[in-house]
């Protein structure tokens, strides 16, 4: 079996063997898609394909959604030249469950994928095309949190953002660099509104994605590489929000039992890519059943409705409540305990320590006894439910 268009005609026999096949017009969701592009990721890592992109296949298998996700990279070309072209955008979403069972799915959500790269003129173009458009109502990304750095330690500005700055949008080279000579492209079509979301795991994710793009904006004004608007056009939240999130997915690089697996099912070209930034990178992904993703209802060219597939929408002081509770009580000092004790116990996965009675009452002590008496509830989770979960999924 071959993960590609020719590949999945067999339908038969990739079902037979247990996976999930988009259920939709997978051309027609591609030609509506690149015709009127509503949602682009940047950053085409394993967490995107585990999560963003299984959340759309599932809204484009349940109709709620017509058109899919482009998804950008600009870090790492060779996961796109290597893994998603041949693969004809396809990707296999294999989900670990706790009680041992895996499901296997096939994710078409993906309908065009492009390089952010300032030396290749027809994927530049492209996407000047895309920010563009009317309907583009989102870009979301997970470039991860050192992606957003304009400055060093000391606060001195680095020195690929001091060229970007100025050679000015057309002669950009950093990754946000060239995001934001795609925002200034949307801004000359009319100034037209968009929601840029990291979804990157980091506090006020949101903020740190403005004050890059801002850093860009005012320095070109500054230097009158820009239109004298173009601030106040990034600044202007009725244009372009800069929403607050949280997420919460473990996506490990590929694993070499699920890739066994995948094998015998007779599965070609599982093998993973090792690119030359390190990435690895394989047809498929692997990760963890729970995952969680809570955003700031800001968004001036409307949304996708993310909720239906289990997405909470709330206001930015919820947001930040999430997170408090996931980081300083809830996830984060189980997950240091057992790394510190199941290391000096000798274990080398966590799912060898959640087998240890010792570890397991340590972990529910400290998240039960010790952390619910002064968590911060967010109310649109469960602070219990979600202790629940880290314990026993």
């Amino acid at each position: 079996m071959r993960l590609n268009e020719e590949g999945l005609k067999n339908r038969r026999e990739w079902e037979e063997k247990g996976y999930q096949l988009p259920t939709y017009d997978r051309e027609e969701m591609v030609k509506k898609t690149r015709e009127a592009p509503l949602w682009v990721h940047f950053g085409a890592g394993n967490i995107f394909r585990a999560f963003h992109a299984d959340i759309a296949e599932d809204l484009l298998r349940e109709g709620v959604l017509k058109r899919g996700i482009t998804v950008v990279e600009g870090y790492d070309y060779e996961i796109i030249e290597k893994k998603y072209r041949p693969n004809d955008n396809y990707s296999i979403s294999v989900v670990l469950k706790a009680d041992g069972s895996v499901e296997k799915k096939v994710i078409g959500s993906i309908a065009e994928s492009l390089l952010l790269d300032s030396e290749n003129e027809p994927e530049l173009n492209r996407l000047k095309e895309i920010f563009r458009q009317d309907s583009l109502r989102l870009a979301t990304f997970t470039i991860t949190e050192k992606g957003y750095a304009v400055t060093d330690a000391s606060g001195g500005t680095l020195l690929g953002i001091q060229q970007d700055l100025t050679a000015g949008p057309g002669g950009a080279k950093s990754y946000l660099g060239k995001v934001a000579a795609l925002i200034y492209e949307r801004y000359l079509a009319e100034k037209k509104p968009i929601a840029l979301v990291s979804t990157d795991n980091c506090s006020h994710n949101g903020d740190k994605l403005y004050a890059a793009l801002h850093c860009f904006a005012q320095g070109w004004e500054e230097r009158g590489l820009v239109d004298g608007g173009f601030c106040a056009y990034v600044e202007d939240k009725e244009k372009v929000s800069f929403p607050w999130t949280m997420i919460d997915k473990i996506t490990p690089r590929p694993d070499t039992s699920v890739e066994n697996l995948l094998r015998k099912d007779r599965l070609e070209d599982v093998e993973p890519v090792v690119t030359g930034r390190n990435t690895y990178v394989s047809s498929f992904v692997n990760s963890e059943e729970t995952g969680y993703l809570v955003v700031e209802d800001a968004f001036p060219n409307g949304r996708v409705e993310l909720e239906k597939r289990g997405v909470i929408f709330t206001d930015r002081e919820t947001v930040d409540k999430v997170e408090r509770m996931k980081v300083c009580t809830c996830l984060n000092p189980l997950h240091t305990a057992l790394a510190i004790f199941g290391c000096l116990l000798g274990y080398q996965k966590i799912s060898d320590e959640m087998k240890d009675e010792d570890l397991v009452k340590l972990i529910q002590g400290i998240g039960y006894i010790e952390g619910l008496p002064v968590v911060t509830d967010p109310v649109v989770i469960h602070p219990k439910e979600f202790i629940d979960t880290v314990v026993k999924v």
